[in-house]
């Protein structure tokens, strides 16, 4: 699977430095993660850094794709009645949005996301997490911008279904879902 995700990337890096109308850039900034499913899971602050490519494909129509490495997971109170606990997840995330510019300043983006995990806290986590973003961004200048995107999990992150001792199943999907709030610099 990683050299998948691997090829994935370096075939869109060939195919954007190629493109006419591209712009590559760096964006960092806040993550406020939870595990969703879970009311006990309270929000984890987390960082998110990495680059982008925005491809201009029509008009005010752009594809953006990105690298990042994103910390995520959630904080939990008295876990299974033991003390609080956190987990940690990071991951490198490969988001793919469509983004398209009501104005020159103001643009809104949709898109999926495939994740690679690349350090956890915690057993019987999955390796590759699916995700759906949704977000909107603000252009300062032509190379200056913020923006916040909402990530919603659509893959478990966690890959069992029976914990043996308890005899307790867990059917539930228990999911990555994550606020980012970033600024980014086009070059």
């Amino acid at each position: 699977m990683k050299k998948i995700i691997l090829c994935a990337i370096a075939i869109m890096a060939f195919g954007f430095a190629n493109a006419q109308k591209t712009r590559f850039g760096v964006k960092g900034g806040l993550n406020i993660a939870t595990i969703g499913g879970d009311n006990r899971a309270n929000a984890l602050i987390g960082v998110q850094l990495g680059g982008f490519a925005e491809i201009n494909v029509w008009k005010k129509l752009y594809i953006q794709s990105e690298l990042l490495f994103s910390t995520q997971g959630a904080k939990f109170d008295r876990y299974y009645g033991d003390r609080d606990r956190t987990i940690n997840l990071s991951y490198i995330n490969v988001p793919v949005v469509a983004k398209y510019y009501i104005t020159k300043q103001f643009s809104v983006e949709a898109g999926p996301q495939l994740g690679l995990l690349v350090s956890s806290n915690i057993d019987n986590e999955k390796s590759v997490d699916a995700g759906f973003n949704l977000g909107a961004g603000y252009n300062f200048t032509d190379n200056f911008s913020v923006g916040a995107r909402y990530t919603i999990g659509l893959t478990s992150v966690y890959d069992y279904d029976y914990n043996g001792n308890d005899g307790y199943y867990y059917n539930d999907r228990y999911t990555n879902n994550v606020l980012a709030l970033t600024a980014a610099y086009k070059f």
